[in-house]
């Protein structure tokens, strides 16, 4: 890695039986190693991204790995940056890791197949294959894998009813098809896919380390992915070899804009783009103006403005 910021994004499903005990240590090693990001807590596991010097990276890592029950297969992925992405660190205690809504889900007891990068084109060329984009519409927006099938859903919560309302459409009377599904780095398909197998489908497959693993081990001109991956950090989006992709962040709604979008009349740096202009009232975009003069009063003075948030991957 020759980029001076390692970024490593995480997740884990265990049984973790007192998650308020576990965010202390956690915390202070992060903010002890100069780490920041966010890590989320709850019964059915750890999930986030985080970013820091390698070393400080690899000290957090290995007290996940030998500090919480069943993490010393944690999955990991690395990527670098030049600056850092994010502006604090935050441990959050939530209910679940990542948030579908279907608490009968547990991808402890049963997920999809994993396939591996370099066998998924195989399995999405295909014509017996369905395959799925889990991802929220302003992610599937700015890349996605060549014929996927984009449910348009503005969170994952969504993602149940979409599939029970079009399974007829998707499925037929038939015989079930295969179906490949996949997430920018991979936690959200952990529970898609054993949601599709608690609706009685079996060969349901998805994407071993996500979009991230893809793009890091998949060459350009051998991938079927089109455009470029958006990612929960200032880095916004990435493209292959997890190089720097080339959007920017509305922070008014949280979404992508690319050249086209800040080029609109509609766009205002900080206050609006044109996927939420006619969202937002008068006295709402005079709030994000303020926040925008904010930060950059913060940033003429060499400081951080941490008014600044991104999306969650729910």
């Amino acid at each position: 890695m020759t980029q001076p910021i390692r970024v490593a994004a995480l997740y884990r499903f265990t049984r973790l039986e007192d998650i308020a005990a576990l965010r202390e240590p956690l915390l202070a090693g992060c903010n002890e190693g100069g780490v920041k990001g966010t890590l989320l807590l709850a019964a059915e596991g750890i999930n986030g991204t985080i970013a820091g010097s390698e070393a400080a990276i690899a000290r957090v890592i290995n007290h996940i790995r030998t500090a919480l029950p069943d993490c010393a297969a944690l999955e990991v992925k690395y990527s670098g940056a030049e600056t850092m992405p994010f502006h604090r660190m935050k441990v959050r205690l939530k209910r679940e890791i990542v948030t579908m809504g279907q608490p009968d889900i547990d991808p402890l007891k049963g997920v999809g197949h994993y396939v591996a990068p370099a066998d998924w084109n195989a399995l999405i060329a295909d014509p017996d294959t369905i395959v799925i984009d889990t991802r929220n519409d302003y992610e599937v927006a700015i890349g996605s894998f060549k014929g996927a099938i984009d449910p348009k859903t503005p969170s994952f919560r969504d993602f149940p009813g979409w599939f029970r309302e079009q399974r007829d459409t998707l499925i037929g009377q038939g015989k079930a098809p295969k179906v490949a599904m996949f997430c920018t780095g991979g936690i959200r398909c952990e529970k898609s896919t054993a949601f599709l197998k608690s609706e009685g489908l079996d060969e349901v497959y998805h994407l071993q380390g996500g979009i991230l693993k893809y793009l890091e081990d998949v060459p350009a001109e051998q991938s079927l992915w089109e455009g470029e991956c958006f990612v929960f950090d200032q880095r916004v989006s990435v493209r292959h070899g997890l190089a720097p992709g080339t959007h920017d962040l509305c922070h008014a709604c949280r979404r992508p804009v690319n050249a086209a979008d800040k080029a609109s009349s509609l766009y205002v740096d900080g206050v609006s783009c044109p996927a939420c202009h006619q969202e937002r009232d008068e006295a709402q975009r005079a709030g994000y103006a303020e926040r925008a003069r904010q930060t950059k009063l913060a940033e003429a003075r060499g400081e951080a403005h941490i008014g600044a948030v991104y999306p969650d991957k729910d």
